[in-house]
This record gives C-alpha cells, sequence and structure tokens, in this order.
C-alpha cells in the first residue's frame, strides 16, 4: 500500500492498531496485525477515546471457565488438537493485548509502542501457524471450547500500564516459557514433529517479548521512583 493509499486512520500508528484490534474474525485479526506499517508515525502523548467493541472476538470458540476445559490424551488426532487449538487461543489473546497497549496507554516512549506493534505481529504469525497446522490435521481454530482468563486480566490492568506489564509478559507469558519445553516434548512424544518446530519458534520469541516486558516495567517502575 502507496503512501497515497492510506486512510487518515492508518496515518497513525496508535490509532491504526484499533482495526485489528477490533476484528472479529481470527484469521484476519492476525492477517490485519502483520499488515500493519510500524514505521507510521504517531503522537505518543495522544489520549485515544475507546472506542468500544474491544477486543473484537469471533463466534467460535465458545468461552468458559478455565476449570470446565478438559484435556484428552495425545495418542488421538483429537487430543492433539484440543492442545493446539488451547495455544492458539492464548497466541490469538495475545494478539489483542499487544495491541491494547498502543492504542490505551499514553505518555510513553516512542520505542515502547513501536516494541508492541511488533510483538503483537510475532503474536499473529504464531497464531496463523498454529490455525494452519490445525487445518491440515482436519480441524481448525474456534470448535473446540476456550476460556476468557488472558482477556479479564486486560481488563484488570486497563487503568495502569505498570500492573499491565507486569502481570502480562513478565508473569503470564513468563510462565509460558517455563511450560514451552515440556509441551513441546509431549507432542514430539505423539509424533507431531511438525507442532514442536512451531513450539521453538514461539518460545524463541517469547524469549523476547519477556525481555521487553522486564526493559519496560524497569522504565516505568524509575518514572515513578520506584524499586
Amino acid at each position: 500500500m502507496s503512501r497515497a493509499e492510506l486512510t487518515p486512520i492508518d496515518t497513525d500508528l496508535r490509532l491504526a492498531v484499533l482495526t485489528p484490534l477490533r476484528e472479529t474474525n481470527a484469521v484476519h485479526k492476525a492477517e490485519l496485525t502483520l499488515g500493519l506499517l510500524a514505521d507510521l508515525p504517531f503522537d505518543c502523548h495522544a489520549v485515544i477515546a475507546d472506542p468500544g467493541d474491544i477486543p473484537g472476538r469471533p463466534e467460535q470458540p465458545i468461552l468458559v471457565s478455565h476449570t470446565s476445559l478438559k484435556a484428552k490424551p495425545l495418542n488421538t488426532p483429537e487430543g492433539r488438537a484440543l492442545l493446539l487449538h488451547a495455544i492458539a487461543h492464548i497466541e490469538l489473546n495475545a494478539i489483542d493485548l499487544a495491541l491494547d497497549v498502543v492504542w490505551r496507554f499514553s505518555g510513553m516512549p516512542e520505542d515502547f509502542y513501536r516494541d508492541w506493534v511488533r510483538i503483537a505481529q510475532e503474536e499473529a504469525k504464531h497464531f496463523l501457524l498454529l490455525q494452519r497446522h490445525l487445518v491440515g490435521m482436519g480441524f481448525d481454530y474456534g470448535p473446540f471450547p476456550a476460556h476468557n482468563s488472558l482477556w479479564d486480566m486486560a481488563e484488570r490492568t486497563k487503568g495502569d500500564i505498570l500492573a499491565r506489564i507486569g502481570l502480562v509478559p513478565r508473569t503470564m507469558e513468563a510462565r509460558g516459557l517455563d511450560a514451552s519445553p515440556g509441551v513441546k516434548n509431549k507432542l514430539i512424544s505423539a509424533g507431531d514433529l511438525a507442532a514442536g518446530r512451531i513450539l521453538d519458534i514461539i518460545l524463541q520469541d517469547e524469549i523476547g517479548h519477556v525481555a521487553a516486558g522486564n526493559r519496560w516495567y524497569r522504565y516505568v517502575c524509575q518514572e515513578r521512583g520506584l524499586d
């Protein structure tokens, strides 16, 4: 897309992220995120009004309590699909979480916003890798139930950037790093080598996401005079 073809909302990066964030089709959300022009200018200090409908969600999966989700043996195609579907759901939520930071929180340095656009694009890549693998197995993203715990965390931390960074990249994503090798080994043991390779890609990117969370957490602590 040339600069001349950009619409007004697409000439400001912090406004542009609202388009994929509000998109209800999961694959389109990921594709729109990958299509964001990360070098667009923007105003770090602009306070953007909440447009509503955040985040855009597909009709499926049905969201239920995490305690009601049941695993199945990984030696069955459905068992592996359930696990990969759960990971894909996490990655889709991670797109929304990263995009939400960009428009919601004002007054941070320019590199902060560009970091989170990059992170959102990496989460979009992860989601599409998993979704396409599910399709190759004869499944897709959506048919299995999922939980809403990740976005619940976004709601609880929407008033404070320090809480958001502390609890999402530095806690939830860090836990994902701890769990990833074990999940990968289970999938490989069940014969799904392609899924193991996808998890390797995700793991390497997520290390960078946690590092970015640490960097900006320390920045906000320093700005507020906190230890």
